[in-house]
């Protein structure tokens, strides 16, 4: 398993924002994005620039309830498409200016369970930005570059998620196990049923299957943005715990 520093998480962050807002600038906003049905890039650059707002202003005001978006200023993505990079940048260094102003230690609200330190956030609105600019990049039939490192934690992010439960249904059955490993990285994430959720470590406890990829491929997979039969993956093992495992986790 894996985590970045908090200033690589930071830069990481403001990065993938700016390369998001760099692809919007160059592509057509009516773009259908086949990985999030209904949506086009520009609802996509909605989604994550309002989701950058949001939480922004959450830090800002210490909130320990759910915010509802129509409370938070500048929410909406502008009409004006020249107005709209601007507007999406900003959004990302508010979450961090707005940090840097109350404190990383401050509990706020989030969506898994009690409130959790503002610095949290930082982290989760990152890999927010990783998976939607790998949407953009696969809709417009771009390669998925993300950095091997950042791939590796975006991962280690999502199982954590998925180990908060209970938004998700269990992913693995009584007795199934998981094992990622990540050919670039040596990372390896071995997840395990634990009551109704799941745990993981980076043992190499032999697993029910075992699937081997680069650290972006793997997150990807298990975002459900890379086919299980993706050539650039192998596995070995039971297939039915990663058909299980992608059916009952839809994120």
């Amino acid at each position: 398993m894996t985590s970045l520093d908090t200033t690589a998480l930071r830069k990481a962050f403001l990065d993938e924002t700016d390369r998001l807002a760099d692809l919007y600038q160059s592509a057509d906003p009516k773009t259908p994005i086949p990985t999030c049905p209904d949506w086009t890039l520009s609802n996509l650059i909605a989604h994550v620039g309002g989701g950058n707002r949001w939480a922004a202003a959450m830090i800002a005001d210490r909130a320990t309830e759910f915010l509802e978006f129509q409370q938070v200023p500048d929410y909406r993505r502008p009409r004006d498409l020249d107005e709209v990079d601007g507007w999406l940048r900003a959004g990302a260094r508010a979450v961090i200016d707005n940090i840097d102003t109350v404190g990383s230690d401050v509990p706020v609200w989030t969506p898994f369970g009690s409130p959790r330190p503002a610095e949290w956030w930082v982290r989760r609105r990152l890999h927010e930005a990783t998976a939607h600019r790998a949407d953009a990049l696969l809709a417009l039939n771009h390669e998925v570059a993300i950095a091997p490192e950042l791939g590796a934690d975006g991962l280690s992010e999502f199982l954590e998620i998925v180990e908060l439960g209970p938004r998700f249904e269990t992913p693995l059955d009584e007795g199934a196990s998981l094992r990622l490993h990540a050919t670039d990285t040596d990372n390896t994430w071995t997840v395990l049923r634990s009551g109704d959720t799941i745990t993981t470590t980076d043992n190499q406890t032999p697993a029910s299957l075992t699937v081997h990829g680069t650290a972006v491929d793997l997150y990807l997979l298990l975002l459900r943005r890379l086919p299980a039969d993706s050539s650039t993956l192998a596995t070995s093992g039971d297939l039915d715990v990663l058909a299980t495992w992608l059916e009952r986790i839809k994120f």
